[in-house]
């Protein structure tokens, strides 16, 4: 889908995409697990099957509809040859003319289907013979990644900072009073549910009321750029933790009161829909962050490594939860054995609201560090092309997709 096409579109293909996600996490949390539980194993797993293999019968009859790119072969091997020319070309002066630089539009079609990647200035590298190994739009191709890969960086220390909502938050809710009813107990890892649910909820709302509203105020047709959706979505993450802090400071009060320091397994007088607000804006942060991140890395990554860019999505994610894994190991081992902060048995003994304010610290941090990269980060320069003219001719393209000027 061209620049143009998305920008005239009344919908976002990635918020609708993550929407799904939440809806079948929420399904796979409630329903199959109820079925699970109460029914039989066999329906529990079956179910979940049945659907698979209706996702493979729609995927396989839509199959029709998909724009289809030939292979072109891998862009790794383009990434390496032209890190192997910059080296050898080092010492040679780069043209102050770019037409003089070695460019083959044929041969490097697949870099860019929908319009041509143009020279940047941006980390700028030597070349001047007619080599296919150090043409213009391979270049280009490296400096597009290179570019993003700051970007990406700041969204590890985000997934990090909200990892103990499926940990310490779980032990928090084991110590509240869960009852819905007499009979009825919500399970403590259910909690996330919340998150979900706002995760569901806030995407509608974003994409009919948000979008529409800050689209008056800036002119832009999806509202808010990438960068601003994602700056805001490590905003409200920051509030999540001080909110976090703040909970678990009232519910360690509580227990002071009610002389429960020294009974782990005891239910403290104080509801566990005290946590649902740090788990809705968890969830709110998401909406804008995590599909926002997504999208950024989709829209800004060259058409031939898209695929690597979702990829750099998730490894964003598995990376976050190996460095929470780490910071959790180095505060349990550094933060003392008579008041360690997170204490393996009795959480009611330990400083649980140091290390949400720890997380905080960390959180603004990175938010100051992704507010450098996102000030001084150039969008990938490309030329459109518009089906009109079907030849594949270039047409300039819009301010969205020109390299800021900061």
């Amino acid at each position: 889908m061209s620049k143009l096409k998305t920008e005239s579109r009344s919908w976002n293909f990635f918020n609708w995409y993550y929407f799904c996600m939440g809806m079948a996490s929420l399904l796979a949390l409630t329903i199959v697990v109820y079925i699970q539980d109460n029914i039989s194993w066999g329906w529990g797993l079956g179910i979940p099957t049945i659907a698979m293999g209706i996702s493979l019968a729609a995927f396989i009859l839509g199959s029709s509809l998909y724009k289809k790119i030939k292979p072109g072969g891998s862009p790794y091997v383009r990434v390496a040859q032209v890190i192997v020319a910059a080296v050898k070309k080092r010492k040679v002066d780069v043209p102050s003319d770019h037409s003089a630089l070695y460019e083959n539009r044929q041969l490097d079609a697949g870099i860019s289907t929908n319009g041509r990647l143009m020279h940047s200035n941006q980390f700028k590298t030597k070349q001047t013979k007619p080599m296919a190994t150090s043409n213009s739009p391979r270049v280009e191709e490296l400096k597009t990644v290179v570019r993003l890969l700051p970007i990406r960086a700041a969204a590890i220390l985000l997934v990090a900072s909200h990892s103990h909502l499926h940990s310490f938050t779980i032990q928090q809710a084991r110590t509240m009073d869960r009852h819905l009813s007499p009979s009825f107990q919500i399970p403590p890892a259910t909690m996330s549910i919340f998150s979900t649910l706002t995760v569901l909820t806030a995407l509608p709302l974003y994409e009919r009321l948000f979008v529409p509203f800050a689209r008056r105020f800036t002119k832009n047709p999806v509202g808010i750029t990438c960068l601003q959706r994602m700056g805001i979505g490590y905003s409200i993450n920051i509030l999540a933790s001080i909110v976090s802090a703040f909970i678990e400071i009232k519910r360690k009060n509580l227990a002071r009161q009610r002389n429960l320091l020294d009974r782990p397994t005891d239910v403290i007088p104080i509801s566990v829909f005290w946590l649902v607000p740090q788990y809705c804006l968890h969830g709110l942060a998401e909406v804008f962050m995590s599909v926002g991140h997504l999208e950024f890395l989709y829209d800004q990554s060259p058409e031939s490594m898209r695929s690597t860019a979702a990829a750099l999505y998730w490894i964003a994610i598995a990376m976050g939860n190996y460095v929470s894994t780490l910071m959790v190991s180095l505060v349990h081992k550094y933060s003392g054995k008579k008041s360690n902060w997170l204490p393996d048995r009795n959480l009611n003994r330990g400083r649980l609201e140091n290390y949400y304010w720890l997380v905080t610290g960390l959180q603004v941090v990175n938010l100051v560090y992704y507010v450098i990269c996102a000030w001084f980060y150039t969008y990938k320069p490309v030329d459109e092309v518009t089906e009109i003219e079907s030849g594949d001719e270039d047409v300039e393209s819009d301010n969205n997709t020109k390299p800021l000027s900061k």
